[in-house]
């Protein structure tokens, strides 16, 4: 059966695709084996380079970079889709007091480079006052608990890398956000008008539940790229995951030179793994959405 898209290969085209994959896997598998062979000679292989991780303060440190990786995290993500609700509410809002700022913020947010505004707002004054008054109030009115979040959570870098990282990816998923509610079809909002529903009703209760389902997987996408985002922390001195292994891979001396290769073989692999966890997470609940969906209710009509 012949694809609508392109022509259904021959004998022929399929024995040359078969040979031109067969020689780019050979040639991928080739440059690792080079890699991995360069790599070798330069030492970066022997056991010295890895004594390092057998440390339990070394271990320690991983672990603390990569809690403090996900507290970044979770702080940015709430941060960010709240923002995102804002601004794609002021996208589709009727009035152009709302729309204009709304598209101005958008705009300006996703065109600026992350890594200048992270940089930008670890060197301005205000987000350090800010962030001292709120530590003194928390020591001050809550006692043991106030110093314990203001120990955890009243630093500078880690607001500067939060901020940064919610303003860029709120914008984003406002977008994302937006694209879905225009997605939904329009009848849904008269009939909802039909019954009395005023827009914002309608926004809440109609639009935004069917788009969020409908750009799961785009919201999902850029969730993983605000957890890659957080390693830019490293370069406002931000004590994240990245940071910890720059710092070990730095001060780690062997007889065959630093421990980079090592450092980047294991810090990659945590950074994988949590997003794929949160793929994992994303999948599931899109699986217990379509779930819970409740299927149309057919009344039977009585005979005569």
């Amino acid at each position: 059966m012949s694809s609508v898209l392109f022509d259904t290969p021959g004998p022929r085209a399929r024995r040359r695709n078969l040979l031109i994959g067969a020689l780019a896997v050979l040639g991928i598998a080739a440059l690792a084996v080079h890699v991995v062979l360069r790599l070798r000679d330069a030492g970066q292989f022997t056991p010295a380079m890895w004594e390092a991780f057998t440390y339990r303060g070394v271990q320690r440190r991983i672990l603390i970079g990569a809690l403090e990786t996900l507290k970044a995290f979770t702080l940015a993500v709430v941060l960010s889709l709240l923002l995102g609700l804002l601004l794609a509410a002021g996208r589709l809002s009727d009035h152009r007091f709302l729309r204009w700022p709304a598209t101005a913020l958008v705009e300006f947010f996703r065109a600026m480079p992350l890594l200048i505004m992270i940089f930008a707002l670890y060197n301005t004054g205000w987000l350090r006052s800010c962030v001292a008054t709120a530590a003194r109030f928390l020591r001050t009115e809550f006692g043991r608990t106030g110093n314990w979040l203001a120990d955890n959570f009243a630093g500078p870098t880690l607001w500067a890398l939060v901020i940064g990282i919610a303003l860029y990816n709120g914008s984003v998923q406002a977008e994302i956000l937006r694209a879905g509610a225009r997605a939904v079809p329009g009848g849904q909002r008269e009939a909802a008008y039909a019954l009395g529903m005023r827009k914002s009703q309608v926004t809440m209760t109609v639009v935004l539940p069917q788009a969020v389902r409908a750009m799961l997987p785009g919201i999902v996408s850029q969730l993983v790229v605000t957890l890659k985002d957080t390693s830019l922390g490293f370069i406002i001195t931000y004590e994240e995951l990245l940071y910890a292994g720059k710092l070990l891979a730095q001060n780690t001396a062997t007889p065959s030179g630093y421990p980079y290769i090592p450092v980047l073989l294991v810090v990659g692999p945590v950074y994988i793994g949590m997003c794929l966890c949160l793929s994992a997470f994303a999948r599931r609940l899109a699986r217990r959405g379509r779930q819970r969906r409740p299927g149309p209710r057919i009344r039977s009509v009585p005979r005569p």
